[in-house]
């Protein structure tokens, strides 16, 4: 009997889960040249942007070419994205502009109340039944961009079943809390971090705000610091800080390496009777040996996926 070549996710129409899509890149809805380069960039999610970066003009065209993204973008093996306008504007015509293209999971703007959550779950469960789609097969990432959303995070991110992330924003954020937009992102630290800690009790993906300035220095520095917060996703508006974000995102050989250590230490103290662990100045109880193993899972499948794509 001859062996089967194993498919990869892009083959078997599988997509990455949630808690891998370290890197989330938005790239302009009308550019059809800027779409299709989007699949070098390495960003494990891309989104096809209708909003801030279409002009109302470009629309149209927009959605027109949105069924032949979303294909291009799942056979490089990307999470297929859309970010169509709020409901109340244009986005009940980009949405069914659209839906035949099948997208992977549909942001919305601007989300304030969990009521903006339901209408589109009802919006994508109506297109899904007139078009014959498998229900509920595509997901909805609310976009967070005022103070009032950021209180309401949780009830927000448990609003629908299709939620399987929320985005933090930076541009819109700072304007609604009257703060000087800065490189530093002080004004976002307290917003960045109660999304975060919301998102993670209704247990889903959590993705950090853009850094929209252009040099990378600032985005590696940026990404650390929503890494310290707990982020282990990132957005993004510039291709080149793709790679930047996705090495942060991703365990290093000397996180791995110290991880191992870590897990090894305490299992040998277990064994041995003890309540926790000594490994140089550093005491090992039962959390940091948990968040160690979470480590090593993540890295290995991170491993996993990049080889099977």
């Amino acid at each position: 009997m001859s062996a089967t070549k194993e498919m990869t996710p892009a083959q078997t129409g599988a997509r990455r889960p949630p808690a891998l899509r370290r890197s989330w890149l938005f790239a302009p809805g009308g550019d059809k040249g800027a779409l299709m380069a989007a699949t070098t960039c390495g960003a494990d999610a891309l989104i096809q942007e209708l909003e801030d970066f279409t002009p109302p003009e470009l629309r149209a065209e927009a959605r027109s070419l949105s069924a032949g993204v979303m294909a291009a973008w799942r056979a490089a093996g990307i999470v297929a994205c859309v970010r169509i306008n709020p409901l109340e504007g244009d986005g009940l015509a980009d949405l069914a502009g659209v839906i035949e293209g099948r997208p992977d999971a549909v942001h919305l703007p601007k989300i304030a109340e969990p009521a903006q959550v339901v209408a589109l779950d009802a919006e994508i469960t109506r297109h899904e039944a007139r078009l014959g789609l498998p229900p509920g097969a595509i997901e909805i990432v609310p976009n967070i961009e005022t103070a009032r959303g950021i209180m309401q995070t949780y009830a927000i991110a448990t609003a629908s079943p299709r939620v399987t992330a929320v985005l933090c924003s930076t541009e819109d954020l700072a304007e609604d809390l009257d703060a000087p937009r800065s490189r530093a992102a002080v004004e976002l630290a307290y917003a960045r971090q109660r999304l975060h800690l919301e998102a993670r009790a209704a247990k889903v993906l959590s993705i950090d705000c853009p850094y929209t300035f252009a040099d990378p220095e600032g985005c590696e520095a940026d990404a650390r610091a929503g890494r310290a917060l707990g982020y282990s996703a990132k957005s993004a508006v510039e291709p080149g800080h793709i790679a930047l974000i996705n090495a942060v995102m991703t365990p290093s050989a000397t996180d791995i390496t110290e991880a191992e250590a870590v897990v090894a230490a305490f299992e040998a103290a277990r064994a041995a009777g003890q309540d926790r662990a000594r490994l140089g100045d550093l005491l090992i109880e039962v959390p940091f040996y948990l968040s160690a193993k979470r480590l090593l899972a993540r890295a290995a499948s991170l491993e996993a996926g990049r080889s099977a794509l």
